[in-house]
């Protein structure tokens, strides 16, 4: 069974930046970040393969978050630019246990308990 456990979230100023840390324990392949806020659906905001060659991104965060991973410490890592209000929510980070390389969150296996961010105006 792998764990993920989730890191780094805060509260920052509207502008500001913040990086997300997954710690995994076990094999993964493509890992992801979602996030949600209060009477919202969880949404997709970035996924990246298992080789780290291709990485994908929504359109909301696009130029303005990174998602990057080591494999050597099996941590994924988002990072988080130009942050807006909006982007408040918590955030999971999510892994696959096979070669897909989804948007959708039920197409994940493993989960983070989350963490949260929050965007001051």
């Amino acid at each position: 069974q792998v764990q993920l456990v989730e890191s780094g979230g805060g509260l920052v100023q509207a502008g500001g930046s913040l990086r997300l840390s997954c710690a995994a324990s076990g094999r993964t392949y493509t890992m992801g970040w979602f996030r949600q806020s209060p009477g919202k659906q969880r949404e997709f905001v970035a996924c990246i393969t298992k080789s780290a060659t291709s990485a994908y991104y929504a359109d909301s965060v696009k130029e303005r978050f990174a998602i990057s991973r080591d494999n050597a410490r099996n941590t994924v890592y988002l990072q988080m630019n130009s942050l807006k209000p909006e982007d408040t929510a918590v955030y999971y980070c999510a892994a696959t246990n096979s070669w897909v390389v989804p948007r959708a969150h039920n197409m994940y296996n493993y989960w983070g308990q989350g963490t949260q961010v929050t965007v001051s105006s």
